[in-house]
């Protein structure tokens, strides 16, 4: 049985990591994608003190060039069967930035290149790896607070929908692969205490990966284009 490799990316740090700690926990050899050179080698570090194989990927999400090296750095080390698109940012909110009232829109560009542009850059990117796979898995870490139906959270005008539109590309992508073995889904990890959430959130970051960790193994006959929290389908 071959060992099946993994990509997370933002996987330095926080709910990232805890995916990568948790999918390499099951066996996998986990790529941890980061741009930070010292924060990627450290968790690598981390990964392989627990026992777990891993390797670092260098990547920026929001650079066509870095994608590119990193598919190929994949390819060289021996393919890729499960992508998780982590890497994620909240963007600024001081100042009203992201009151829709007053939206800071040099914000919103850089909020939606990483949470959108990005995990299509990536996806796009290692989806001819992923083709290759025997039981390739897709899964993006979105969050309720794009949620139309639950409107959760604080008014957040970049991030908010930033995470609607991540939605709605899980669902494109489910449809367009849905005759292929790629199965394509989105998970809420829930209100995690890292350093996005200034570490005052209940959960850790260990069952906020849970989710993703789930999906990311769900069987040949698994859900396409949901959106999963720990408790099942999130309306959205």
């Amino acid at each position: 049985m071959t060992t099946k490799t993994a990509l997370v990316t933002g996987a330095n740090k926080g709910i990232g990591l805890a995916i990568a700690e948790g999918l390499g926990a099951l066996g996998h050899r986990v790529a941890v994608g980061a741009r930070d050179d010292v924060r990627r080698e450290e968790a690598v570090e981390r990964l392989r003190a627990a026992g777990i194989d891993a390797f670092g990927v260098a990547l920026d999400v929001t650079s066509d060039e870095s994608v590119a090296d990193a598919a190929r750095a994949l390819d060289a080390a021996g393919g890729l069967d499960v992508l998780v698109n982590n890497a994620g940012i909240a963007g600024r909110t001081d100042g009203g930035a992201q009151d829709p009232t007053t939206l800071d829109l040099d914000v919103l560009r850089t909020v939606l290149d990483t949470n959108v542009v990005g995990v299509v850059r990536v996806t796009n990117a290692m989806l001819p790896l992923l083709e290759r796979s025997g039981s390739p898995r897709i899964v993006n870490v979105s969050s309720n607070m794009g949620s139309l139906e639950l409107r959760t959270g604080p008014v957040m005008a970049a991030y908010a929908p930033s995470k609607t539109l991540l939605n709605a590309l899980t669902v494109q992508y489910a449809r367009r692969l849905a005759d292929t073995p790629v199965i394509v889904n989105a998970v809420c990890p829930g209100y995690v205490a890292t350093d996005f959430t200034g570490f005052a959130a209940p959960r850790t970051a260990a069952q906020g990966a849970a989710i993703a960790v789930r999906l990311a193994t769900v069987p040949d006959d698994g859900p396409r284009g949901g959106f999963f929290d720990d408790e099942g389908p999130i309306a959205w």
